[in-house]
Formats: C-alpha cells, sequence, structure tokens
C-alpha cells in the first residue's frame, strides 16, 4: 500500500509547480532529490498539498508535532516505515503524539497478536525517523514551546490551538502524513494561520455576565471552549471578560473542547494571550463582524448536553486530555481521599509528567488510592477501560466529546473535585452551585 501511496504522490507531484507557487533553490533541490529521496518525496506531497491550498510559497518550520503516530490500520505503519527504509531523518526539532500502546506499562492496554505488533511497529520507526518519543497531546507540557511569532507544523487539535492561542506561534491543523512530510522537508505551504490576514479576530465574545465566580474555576473553561466550537467553528474569536488569573490549563482545557466541538485553530483572550493585549490589538483595528454574548442559561445547557446519560451509576473516571500537566497532579493530589477510590480511576498523562512523579516521590499517593497513570496513549484511543464498563465520568469536554463512539461507554461531565467525590462514593455526585 505505501508504494501505491508513493507512487500517487510522486507522479502527483512531479509536474512542474504552478507558477503562482514560487520555490526557493533550496526548497526546489531537496524537491529534486539533493537531501536524498526521503525529504524528496516529503517535499513533493508538500508541494502538491500547497498547489492544492492555493498557496504561493512555502514556509520554513521551526519544529513540528507528529499525529500520525497512532495506529488506524497497515498503511499507516507502511508509510511511515517506507520513509525510514529510504533514510529519513527528521529536519526539525520534532515530537510525538499519543500512540496506541503505553509502553511504560506494557499490560495497561488490552491489545495483543498483530494489532498489537503494527501498533508498535508504528511507534519505533517515528522513533527512528528522529522524533523525540514525548507520546503526549500536550507537547508544550514536554519542554516543546515555540515562540511567538515562530511558523510550525503541528499536528493533534488541542496542541495546534494552545500552539496559536496560547504562545502565538503560527500553524495549521496538520493531519496524517502531512505532519511528518513537514518535518522531514522543513516546510509547510504558507497559508491559513501562517498569515497574518487570517490571525486577527473577527468575532467577539463577551463573557461579562457569566458568574465572576464560575468564570474562575477549571469547570468553566471546557464548557466555555465546547459552546465556543459549535458557535464561532473556523472564525477566529476574541474571549473578553475572563479573569487575567487564568491559567495555562484553564486555556488548554478551553482549547481543546473548541477543537473537538468544531474547527477551532485560533482564538484570543484579551489582556492574555499573545496577540491580544487588547481589544482593538485582536481585531486589527476593524469592527467585529460578530459580537456574541453567551448567557448563563445557555452555557448551563452546553454543559448538560456533555452528560450523555443522567444515570448516577458509573464504572470509571478518567482525566488527562489533554494530558494532566504537573499542577493538575498537585490539585487532584490535595482532594485524593484517605481510602481508596470505589472505581476504576483513570488519569492520562504524558511520560515526562509520570517520570517527574516517579522522581519526586509523589506517585506512591497516587498508587494508594487506586488511582492508574496511563501515559504514551489515553483511555479513548486505546482499550484501557473496563471491558463491562458502561458510564465513565471526566472533567474534560475532550474527553466528554469522543468517548461514546471510541469506547461505547456513556459520560457524565463534572468538574474535578466531582469526579473526585463520585469515585470515593462509588455513584455520581455533582456540585450544581455554580451552575444554578
Amino acid at each position: 500500500m505505501a508504494d501505491a501511496m508513493e507512487l500517487e504522490a510522486i507522479e502527483a507531484a512531479k509536474a512542474r509547480p504552478d507558477s503562482s507557487l514560487t520555490l526557493s533553490d533550496e526548497e526546489r533541490g531537496i524537491l529534486e532529490g539533493a537531501s536524498g529521496p526521503a525529504p524528496q518525496l516529503a517535499m513533493r506531497i508538500v508541494v502538491r498539498m500547497a498547489r492544492i491550498l492555493g498557496a504561493r510559497e512555502l514556509v520554513p518550520v521551526a519544529s513540528a508535532h507528529i499525529d500520525g503516530c497512532l495506529y488506524h490500520g497497515d498503511g499507516g505503519v507502511e508509510f511511515a516505515e517506507r520513509l525510514v527504509s529510504l533514510g529519513g531523518k527528521v529536519g526539525v526539532p520534532t515530537t510525538l503524539n499519543v500512540g496506541a500502546l503505553d509502553l511504560l506499562h506494557p499490560r495497561r492496554v488490552r491489545s495483543a497478536g498483530h494489532r498489537r505488533e503494527m501498533a508498535l511497529r508504528q511507534m519505533r520507526a517515528y522513533e527512528a525517523l528522529g522524533c523525540r518519543p514525548t507520546w503526549t497531546c500536550a507537547p508544550y507540557q514536554a519542554g516543546h514551546r515555540p515562540e511567538r511569532g515562530q511558523d510550525v507544523a503541528w499536528g493533534e487539535s488541542n496542541a495546534v490551538v494552545f500552539a496559536n492561542s496560547v504562545l502565538g506561534a503560527r500553524t495549521n491543523r496538520y493531519g496524517d502524513f502531512m505532519d511528518i512530510c513537514c518535518a522531514l522537508a522543513g516546510r509547510a505551504p504558507r497559508t491559513g494561520l501562517h498569515l497574518d490576514e487570517n490571525r486577527r479576530a473577527t468575532v467577539v465574545v463577551d463573557t461579562a455576565v457569566i458568574n465572576p465566580a464560575l468564570r474562575e474555576r477549571d469547570v468553566f473553561y471546557p464548557v466555555l471552549g465546547t459552546w465556543l466550537g459549535a458557535t464561532v467553528d473556523e472564525r477566529v474569536a476574541v474571549v473578553t471578560g475572563l479573569p487575567e488569573t487564568v491559567t495555562e490549563d484553564q486555556l488548554k482545557a478551553m482549547g481543546a473542547a473548541s477543537a473537538s466541538s468544531g474547527a477551532v485553530g485560533l482564538f484570543h483572550v484579551e489582556g492574555v494571550t499573545p496577540e491580544a493585549p487588547d481589544l482593538a490589538t485582536a481585531l486589527a483595528g476593524r469592527a467585529p463582524e460578530a459580537v456574541l454574548t453567551p448567557g448563563a442559561r445557555e452555557l448551563r445547557r452546553v454543559r448538560d448536553a456533555l452528560s450523555t446519560t443522567g444515570t448516577l451509576e458509573m464504572d470509571a473516571v478518567a482525566l488527562g486530555s489533554p494530558h494532566f500537566s504537573r499542577d493538575e497532579f498537585s490539585l487532584l493530589e490535595a482532594l485524593l481521599p484517605r481510602e481508596p477510590f470505589r472505581i476504576p480511576f483513570y488519569v492520562c498523562t504524558g511520560r515526562a509528567e509520570y517520570q517527574r512523579l516517579q522522581q519526586n516521590g509523589h506517585l506512591r499517593r497516587f498508587e494508594e488510592v487506586g488511582v492508574e497513570i496511563v501515559a504514551d496513549t489515553c483511555v479513548v484511543v486505546a482499550p484501557i477501560l473496563p471491558a463491562r464498563g458502561s458510564v465513565l465520568m471526566t472533567n474534560s469536554g475532550k474527553f466528554a466529546h469522543y468517548t461514546p463512539a471510541t469506547t461505547g461507554y456513556d459520560v457524565v461531565y463534572g468538574s474535578l473535585e466531582d469526579c473526585v467525590r463520585s469515585a470515593a462514593a462509588g455513584r455520581v455526585t455533582r456540585d450544581e452551585g455554580l451552575w444554578s
């Protein structure tokens, strides 16, 4: 299959690029094989995509984050291994998104035979291409933090939103195969969110009418993000009225939910994010196309829609989509009960955070109450949840969005505190006070 894909890509891109796409001498050299067969194949695919997107030129990228290392079928394995066989090595610093296995805890994922073998081959192939084995959907928590204004080629929707919005870097949503091609070629099409004109806000979202106490709470941000994605879709919004104390983890949760429920690749928060020191700057001095004011009742409906069942019975709790950060582990540790949880309790994180817990001696406290920390992957992309369960509780808008389709579980959404109390009690309990 990889050979057929390669031939198709080569034949499609072999033709002379359209006159509207201008290549530098270095880029043309890569296209003609001066840097070797793997960068040549990658550049042919990048050029072909640039032509499809109507880009006038390519942009050098400072780094890449690869979403294509998760096993979805043999073709993905064959493509990565083909690049390895051609001597491929990434040309820029590159991190890896989650795979289909927890390499630190091999027995945690219920996978065997051909599927397990191919999933492992795919992960190893990307390591062989020179990518850092971070295995996290939050590479910005593993030291991969591009600077403001840097062009990068990132995959994984939450990472893309975080890079654009929180860090002020520039990337489009690069899908499987395109992400690694950009990493090998060191280039991406200069289009979309790489361009100044596409980064200005066109929609204002005013949150001033929302209870200030709710705006301080973590549980609010996945709900606001879910509303944002469903409402603005691909448009760029600037959000006003959020506290200046909003944390990276809150913005992370908001961005992940907005990318899951819609197609948000960039949002601004007035007075908080790099490109929105004030409203006028975020709007580039222009009038907004729309001013939206989500109310308490509207957001309450969104919060309720994140749950797919009203039952008080539950079979598991899962946190960490995007992957849990150091600060989130500290918050969770402070909430842990003295007695073990009554139901399975999973926390997904990157191996960098897991190793920190090991090194600082905090891992034992989580293990004492039955917390299972999943690294390298997560419960919605790998068979980890109890096979006979039916209801999952989570504080993640992204988990809430994907869990029913990927695991067959129903979902109950609540705060971190709700999840801990519910797991300790063995049944759903939620604080409704701030939502009333």
